[in-house]
């Protein structure tokens, strides 16, 4: 399964859309940019992102990019032990 990876625009500001440029050099991921994914407070707080459907955030831009690669993984991990 691709997985899926949300950003909001108002959280570009954190460093988010270095992010968002860099995972869609991954033919692999659909990454798609909304105007808003309803999480305001966390928004305006710190970097975030919605890896299929589950928020993932960090300190900083750097931080939320391995945080999103490592969510992909545990997904990944998770998706082989289905098919076994």
């Amino acid at each position: 399964m691709r997985p899926i990876i949300e950003f909001c625009t108002n959280n570009m500001h954190f460093g988010t859309d270095e992010v968002m440029e860099k995972l869609e050099e991954n033919p692999d991921y659909d990454v798609i940019e909304y105007g808003c994914l309803s999480n305001c407070g966390q928004c305006a707080m710190m970097p975030f992102a919605m890896v299929n459907g589950e928020i993932v955030d960090a300190d900083s831009a750097d931080e939320l990019y391995e945080a999103i690669m490592a969510k992909i993984k545990e997904l990944e991990a998770w998706d082989s032990l289905e098919l076994d």
